[in-house]
């Protein structure tokens, strides 16, 4: 069988999500994204993309369209009731701006609580899963600490690794770097990029255009709650068709440098 008939991991169709009557931040959405590849999102700040992850990860509901997942199901709505498979659910992983690790918690704990708990593995087989993970991404050493004793960088580290424990087939990262101190942007990105290599699917919403062109298979512009443009990132990024695009890059490399 080759790989043109396999389905596409996500296929998004005609997201609509307002906030009320005014705001109307996803407008007819249609996104496809194949199995392996790495799409990252850009656009203007309230352009529908933080919006877009958390509709995937099912935090948000949509007013209307669906979204398949793998070829199945996955999130449907009609007459603005929103329809989620929870089990599908599970497949995909979330890594927020601001870590969102439980403080009370030490970084193992953090780890194990939900593969104990949602998946009833057993403590002492998540806790070795857990301990490898924590010595692959450089912080073995950690796992005894609690989230107030770790810098920014290692929070993010840790985010990710709780949520790689639950073995997502499709990782979604928000901003993870953005509130970062610049010089522990890069210990995130490694991981990132480690995660990459092992052909992870990921989408991913960023601002960090370098970021977007080491790490990205496929490079989605979005504005106004459409898509705008989408293509490998050394069109998108390099030589963007649409004007939109072209003002938006121009504008952000213009503050980064």
């Amino acid at each position: 069988m080759t790989q043109s008939f396999s389905p596409p991991l996500v296929k998004m169709q005609s997201l609509h999500k307002s906030y009320g009557p005014a705001v109307q931040v996803l407008k007819g959405l249609d996104i496809e994204m194949k199995p392996g590849e790495r799409v990252v999102v850009i656009g203007p700040s309230g352009g529908g993309k933080s919006t877009l992850l958390r509709v995937m990860m099912g935090l948000e509901k949509i007013d209307s369209g669906s979204i398949t997942f793998g070829g199945k199901p996955y999130i449907s709505a009609t007459n603005g009731k929103t329809i989620i498979d929870t089990d599908v659910r599970r497949l995909i992983g979330m890594v927020f701006q601001h870590y969102t690790l439980f403080p009370h918690l030490n970084v193992l704990q953090n780890l194990i609580l939900a593969p104990c708990k949602v998946r009833g593995e057993t403590k002492a087989s998540a806790t070795q899963r857990a301990q490898a993970l924590l010595d692959r991404f450089g912080l073995g050493a950690k796992a005894g600490n609690y989230p107030a004793q770790l810098s920014g960088g290692q929070k993010q580290r840790v985010a990710i690794a709780r949520a790689l424990m639950l073995d997502p087939k499709l990782m979604l990262f928000d901003e993870v770097t953005s509130a970062l101190d610049p010089e522990l942007v890069a210990e995130v990105e490694q991981v990132i990029l480690q995660l990459a290599a092992q052909n992870m699917p990921m989408m991913i919403v960023t601002h960090d255009m370098w970021f977007a062109k080491n790490i990205a298979s496929r490079v989605i512009f979005c504005a106004g709650g459409v898509v705008v443009e989408d293509g490998p990132p050394e069109q998108v990024l390099g030589s963007p068709k649409e004007e939109r695009t072209k003002e938006f890059i121009d504008r952000v490399f213009h503050i980064h440098h």
